[in-house]
């Protein structure tokens, strides 16, 4: 990827067919391709809020103020519901899409933001244990193709294997005499011709394949609103959705701000917008790989680095914890439960007493759809990819 000519080549990529990488979305997958899709929340998520345990005798007493929402919570079963800003999520757990682990989180426990995302991504049971990231280790060996939504490759796609990026661009579209005046120049350069071949040929197939957006930068208003950043959110979601629809395996996401110091249970504060914008985005995921069976053979996780301190703090917000929620969604996914052992609330059952204890590894769910979903092989999961792990209970999160 550092060579010059490569790099024209995605120039020629954004500048012809601004929406797609040519080599992703040049190859059409099969129809029993398996999917993949990993969303990285940073900030730290609040798990309580975004999954509250209404159902603990502590919850309204640990939680004071953050125990109340704007409208009524979504109900999951007995003890746990969904924030009400999550209803496109409530819908997919009803249908048996979705399924919610709770008391979840990493080996990590020092509350370091950026310490905690190096664990999340490289796969580690410590901060720069690994400086490559546990998909990124995973692919080689393998057929699966992956992606990133983002302008570079993050921590957790790195390794040996080569790994596409897409961002939207804001380049105008090119016009025809243009595109005239680069077959002239890359005429005796057979690399760029065939690439500003295979762009010119890519982009007249996207325009003509029903649900593929023509526009990149706009996501429409139904699904996201007039929010800049959930129009983005959702963007990337459609996005990966129609790389996943033809070529790629895997894809990752990301959605940050979820720190929450401060003025958590605003309605329009920054918690809130961030619940609205990950229902959108992943309800979008979900649109863009209904057509064919895509969307039956995804797998989603969605994983933030911590969770918060299960009280509120002086600033109405709270404060960097341990244990969280995290969600694991598609038409892979056997749903409609909450899979937990839930430590309780009070204050004597918190981790330092302070925080949701964390009773199920985060790991055992990335084993787990790793090995179920995408065939990579337990020897290479106990050595390679997430060494350290092997001792971790399979989680019973897909179908048949």
């Amino acid at each position: 990827m550092s060579t010059r000519r490569h790099l024209l080549r995605a120039a020629l990529a954004g500048a012809i067919a601004p929406w797609a990488q040519l080599s992703i979305a040049a190859t059409p997958a099969g129809a029993g391709s398996r999917r993949f899709v990993f969303v990285i929340l940073r900030g730290g998520l609040d798990g309580l809020t975004a999954v509250p345990a209404v159902g603990d005798p502590a919850f309204a007493d640990a939680r004071g103020p953050l125990a109340s929402f704007a409208g009524d919570a979504l109900p999951l079963d007995a003890t746990f519901a969904l924030n009400p800003l999550l209803p496109q999520l409530h819908g997919m757990y009803g249908r048996g899409e979705l399924a919610v682990l709770h008391a979840t989180g990493l080996p990590y426990r020092e509350r370091s933001h950026f310490d905690a995302q190096q664990v999340l991504e490289s796969g580690g049971s410590r901060p720069y244990e690994f400086t490559t990231g546990w998909l990124g280790r995973a692919l080689p060996g393998t057929a699966l193709r992956a992606v990133a939504l983002e302008t570079a490759v993050p921590l957790v796609l790195r390794g040996p294997a080569e790994v596409d990026t897409w961002a939207p661009s804001r380049l105008p579209e090119p016009g025809a005499d243009l595109v005239a005046r680069l077959e002239l120049m890359y005429r005796a350069d057979p690399a760029l011709a065939q690439a500003l071949a295979r762009a010119r040929g890519l982009r007249a197939e996207m325009d003509t394949t029903p649900g593929m957006a023509a526009n990149p930068m706009n996501p429409g208003a139904t699904s996201a609103g007039a929010n800049p950043g959930r129009s983005l959110a959702v963007t990337l979601a459609r996005k990966a959705a129609e790389f996943l629809q033809h070529g790629a395996q895997v894809a990752v996401l990301e959605l940050g701000g979820w720190d929450s110091h401060a003025n958590q249970a605003l309605p329009q504060g920054a918690t809130s917008n961030n619940l609205r914008t990950l229902d959108a985005a992943l309800a979008a995921l979900r649109e863009g790989l209904l057509p064919g069976d895509a969307w039956q053979r995804t797998a989603v996780l969605v994983a933030t680095e911590f969770g918060r301190e299960v009280a509120v703090n002086g600033t109405q917000g709270t404060d960097h914890g341990s244990g969280g929620a995290s969600f694991v969604l598609g038409g892979a996914v056997r749903g409609g439960r909450v899979l937990v052992d839930w430590p309780g609330l009070a204050k004597k059952d918190r981790f330092e007493g302070r925080d949701l204890r964390i009773t199920t590894d985060l790991r055992a769910a990335m084993r787990t759809l790793l090995h179920d979903h995408l065939q990579v092989p337990r020897a290479a999961l106990d050595t390679t990819v997430l060494p350290g792990s092997a001792g971790l209970s399979r989680l019973d999160l897909l179908r048949g």
